[in-house]
């Protein structure tokens, strides 16, 4: 294992204070929380039971990034939305898309530095 690998193994949780492994070296049953939503799962109320630790030379956000883990064996199934959870989250992305001047639905989300559709800020600017 490299110094930078090693730097990371604490699967005690000694140094780290949760138990922290090195990039690709965690176990198979601990997920992060795209992992458990790719199997239709959520954490169901579970906190942070571990952590993957890698470094990082991204431009813009260089050092140590963190990745949290969740174990599957506590998570639970995803919950369907009832009808009318779906019906208000239809009406409330209609109404992002309603422009407030003209009255129509344009068909993409209005920019918020506008407030109103294109056509009617092209109106206005000219």
């Amino acid at each position: 294992m490299s110094r930078i690998r090693a730097r990371f193994w604490d699967p005690t949780g000694a140094r780290y204070s949760i138990p922290t492994y090195p990039w690709q070296m965690a176990p198979p049953h601990l997920l992060t929380l795209r992992q458990l939503a790719a199997r239709g799962l959520r954490p169901a109320g579970q906190g942070v039971q571990a952590q993957i630790l890698w470094r990082s030379r991204r431009y813009g956000a260089p050092g140590v990034r963190a990745a949290y883990l969740y174990d599957v064996r506590f998570a639970l199934p995803k919950r369907t939305p009832t009808p009318a959870q779906l019906a208000a989250l239809a009406k409330a992305a209609a109404a992002r898309r309603t422009c407030p001047d003209c009255s129509t639905d344009v068909g993409y989300v209005l920019p918020r530095h506008l407030g109103t559709c294109l056509d009617c800020a092209r109106e206005v600017a000219a």
